[in-house]
């Protein structure tokens, strides 16, 4: 029996799809961009810069790929919502931040909180996979608990 032109699509369009789907098998659905937290050990926050005096390092927040809904966003449309973004992984604390009269309830955050910081804070530094900000101490404004569920608000 010979297939018609609309059944071949559809087996293609199906091959196709499990071939995405091997490719991707042991990964989580919707995984983060190529530089997250997770995939983060301390070998490699070592091998970073390590912030002076009051400055944090920042990781900023990386989008999903694929939305909950299947689509797959484009690098430019991940790119653009990067450079927007003002949520970030602490991932080093300089020895002096959250020092002196100005913090003495304590310090705002420290290594391994979500943040929220202003849009043009800090200073940018790309590395391999993604990039780092470098921030004072006074630029955080509050920690987050859940970084997806922030994002939603915006």
């Amino acid at each position: 029996m010979t297939k018609t032109t609309l059944e071949k699509k559809w087996a293609e369009e199906t091959e196709s799809k499990s071939a995405l789907e091997k490719a991707y098998k042991g990964k989580k659905k919707n995984e983060a961009a190529s530089l997250s937290p997770e995939e983060l050990d301390k070998s490699v926050i070592d091998q970073l810069p390590a912030p002076t005096g009051w400055r944090l390092m920042v990781l900023p927040f990386k989008t999903k790929k694929v939305t909950d809904g299947g689509i797959h966003l484009v690098d430019k449309a991940l790119d653009r919502q990067q450079a927007a973004t003002v949520l970030g992984y602490v991932l080093k604390v300089g020895p002096m931040a959250y020092t002196g009269e100005r913090f003495s309830s304590g310090p705002w955050c420290q290594e391994g909180d979500w943040v929220l910081y202003a849009r043009y804070a800090g200073s940018r530094i790309d590395i391999e996979g993604g990039e780092i900000k470098i921030l004072n101490d006074d630029e955080i404004i509050a920690t987050v608990s859940d970084p997806e569920a922030i994002l939603h608000n915006f």
